[in-house]
């Protein structure tokens, strides 16, 4: 009769994505399939003004978008979920401002009747630069807001809670209110009162930015400093050692370490005279028991 044999190993499962990070997955393919079908009544009802680049310039887009979502989608599991959907939110906040760039010709509201600014308004170059920079604004938001929440887990308290989400709703709200300029700079007559509070809101967030790190700098536990530990040096034959690990001590040449004694510890003797101290011989072994003869 055979032996039993081991089962086969399973290999390691990949760990399940949480509800969070698959509801974000599935905005962004919601969103790609929204874009793709507004583009496609646009493409129908619109005029015939450049139709041809921007349906190519729109496969871009989205061939794009599903790119980033692929990624995203794999780098997931290493995220945090609400980074995961943030980042999720902001490439759909880029889809979006993508298609009005590609398909939306906006007369200026302070143009009135004349009509010739449209003869020199934003090129696809200049519309192109506006969408990279919208996109530099979300990552630069996404970036701040993951490492100022790593560090407002250092200590938590009450009052560092709520400066961490004062902080994030400015940021956010600083954040949007650049989005919407440059994804309709044309479209609008922006008032002073406009810009006055992306300022105050730079303010406030910059504020809230600098005050969590001095919070964790005066009453966050810091960590102790990790001492080095002094591990004997290997023994030879003859009571000598290899050489040291930094702090084992030596001889007179600061070269040579000491021989380690049965204790593990230096054999400060051998410092003065020079040579190891003698040790006892070791017992010697019990004879082993005699092997029977095989019949």
């Amino acid at each position: 009769m055979s032996a039993p044999q081991a089962p086969y190993a399973q290999p390691p499962q990949d760990k399940p994505m949480s509800k969070l990070i698959t509801g974000a997955i599935w905005i962004a393919i919601g969103s790609l399939i929204a874009a793709a079908i507004v583009c496609v009544v646009w493409v129908l009802v619109g005029d015939q003004n450049g139709l041809v680049g921007k349906a190519f310039t729109t496969v871009l887009l989205l061939a794009a978008f599903a790119g980033v979502v692929l990624l995203d989608a794999n780098l997931a599991p290493r995220r945090p979920d609400w980074f995961a959907l943030a980042s999720m939110v902001s490439w759909v906040i880029a889809l979006l401002v993508g298609a009005v760039k590609i398909w939306l010709d906006v007369t200026p509201s302070w143009a009135g009747d004349d009509y010739r600014y449209l003869e020199y308004g934003a090129s696809g170059v200049e519309r192109f630069f506006q969408l990279l920079f919208v996109i530099v604004v979300l990552q630069l938001a996404l970036l701040h807001l993951r490492l100022f929440w790593r560090a407002a887990e250092r200590h938590v308290t009450a009052f560092t809670r709520g400066v961490a989400i004062a902080t994030t709703a400015f940021v956010v709200a600083l954040a949007l209110l650049l989005v919407f300029f440059l994804t309709f700079p044309d479209s609008f007559d922006y008032a002073d009162l406009y810009w006055r509070i992306v300022v105050a809101l730079a303010i406030l967030a910059a504020v809230g930015t600098t005050l969590l790190p001095l919070l964790n700098a005066l009453f966050a536990p810091k960590k102790p400093r990790e001492r080095p530990i002094t591990a004997a040096p290997q023994v030879h034959a003859g009571g000598y050692a290899a050489p040291a690990p930094q702090g084992w001590p030596t001889y007179y040449d600061g070269v040579t370490p000491l021989p380690v004694l049965p204790d593990g510890s230096p054999d400060w003797n051998a410092y003065y005279t020079g040579y190891p101290t003698a040790q006892p011989p070791l017992p010697p072994r019990p004879p082993l028991p005699p092997v029977p003869p095989v019949v």
